[in-house]
């Protein structure tokens, strides 16, 4: 996400780096850059005019004049800008009540039914909720269906009534949750191709009905700026509490980022940042505004790692890599475990300069990740634990067994010496590995 943008404007930044003094005249043609790489994300005019304005006044004042390291203080007045824009804070999602109830709405197509999953799934998973899922899109075709199989998917029960009057669907879902213990609800609520005023009056009956504590609208990045007349819409007549930004992972601009809160006040709260049912993210201005100037997000790694990989097992691996006993059966485990992260392109796009090494741009084949694995599993525990008693014979052996070749054996083996070799250094070295 963000990439263009992103790229654009560490481009324009690069060309302040080393400047001994920032002066109006050796800034304007990175002030210049910025604000074409802005506009063209699509971020809306006005917000760009006050963000470059902010910045060049910023930048020419005494504070950066003073500065032993005009250039870094450059950097750091942009990045502050661009948290400004996105919402200064963290604003988190109400998880108090008795049952807290979240609805979502938005316009078809904006991916509300998923997004109800994937927001049930992450209530699950990180404040051990027990949610119920309200299906209450009676229009659209398949629309029960679709978050009938999500439910199955997560093992997280549905609540549904057919093609019932929502009221009727809302009263006796609550009943359904209050017998059955559940502590938050979550109704998929229908949406049309524009805002209408029969869609917003069945959307206001539920309000009045459920009284939710959270009112999210659920609002595609790629639509642009008329993102924002979308919210100011639903705000108008419903009040809404924040938004989710869904196919951020796509190719979008994602200059709707950068215009929402400034100009509708309604914060983002989430936004999704791949189709699987975990890809769902906090969105917290700082890191994001870090992503887009390249810095990493090494903060959101370490949210993703927290609750997946085991913590002691990953302790004792880093023990046995930093001592050289690190073998096969090792990095088989290993493997294991970075599967439950998701997607590893989407890791690596969290690491600091990702686009400067061009890791934004990798594509990981899982096929690949499954031929190792087969690979290690065709092994015998002995030849996991010494690769080196494997001669031609036995890797002849793995490759058949595998359903791979003796080439692809080899790589493998050399790939992994390789990574052993460059931990030793590091280790031996002056950079020491972080454990």
């Amino acid at each position: 996400m963000f990439e263009y943008m992103g790229d654009r404007l560490s481009n324009a930044i690069k060309n302040i780096r080393g400047m001994g003094k920032i002066t109006e005249e050796n800034i304007t043609e990175a002030m210049r850059e910025i604000r074409m790489a802005l506009l063209e994300a699509d971020v809306n005019y006005q917000v760009v005019k006050e963000f470059i304005n902010n910045v060049k006044e910023k930048a020419l004042g005494l504070e950066v004049q003073k500065s032993l390291k005009p250039d870094e203080l450059f950097i750091k007045i942009v990045k502050d800008e661009l948290v400004d824009l996105l919402g200064k804070e963290t604003v988190p999602l109400i998880t108090e009540g008795n049952p807290t109830i979240l609805m979502l709405v938005g316009l078809q197509g904006s991916g509300k039914t998923t997004t109800a999953g994937k927001l049930a799934n992450y209530l699950r998973k990180k404040h051990s909720k027990k949610p119920l899922l309200v299906a209450c899109d009676i229009y659209r075709p398949a629309a029960i269906d679709q978050l009938e199989e999500i439910g199955k998917s997560l093992n997280i029960p549905v609540y549904t009534e057919g093609k019932k009057a929502v009221t009727t669907i809302i009263n006796n879902a609550l009943e359904y949750a209050k017998e059955n213990k559940n502590d938050y609800i979550i109704i998929d609520t229908a949406g049309r191709l524009h805002i209408d005023e029969p869609l917003m009056n069945e959307l206001k009956s539920i309000v009045d009905l459920a009284k939710p504590q959270e009112i999210i609208l659920v609002i595609d990045a790629m639509m642009g700026q008329d993102a924002i007349n979308v919210i100011n819409g639903f705000n108008d007549k419903l009040k809404l509490t924040g938004t989710i930004l869904t196919k951020l992972d796509g190719n979008t601009k994602g200059g709707v980022a950068l215009s929402v809160r400034h100009l509708t006040n309604v914060p983002i709260k989430f936004v999704g940042d791949s189709e699987k049912l975990d890809g769902l993210s906090e969105f917290h201005p700082e890191r994001m505004a870090s992503r887009i100037l390249d810095m990493g997000d090494i903060m959101s790694i370490a949210d993703k790692v927290e609750g997946v990989i085991d913590e002691k097992e990953a302790e004792e691996q880093a023990r046995k890599m930093k001592q050289g006993k690190y073998d096969l059966e090792d990095f088989l485990s290993t493997l294991k475990q970075i599967k439950k992260l998701g997607p590893l392109e989407n890791i690596l796009k969290m690491l600091p300069q990702a686009r400067k090494m061009g890791l934004n741009n990798v594509s990981v084949d899982p096929k690949q990740l499954a031929h190792i694995e087969a690979i290690i599993l065709s092994m015998t525990k002995e030849e996991r634990k010494n690769p080196d008693i494997l001669k031609a014979s036995r890797k002849q052996r793995i490759a058949k067994g595998s359903g791979t070749s003796v080439e692809e054996v080899n790589r493998l083996l050399k790939q992994f010496e390789q990574m052993k070799q460059m931990i030793k250094q590091l280790s031996n070295g002056n950079l020491k590995l972080p454990f």
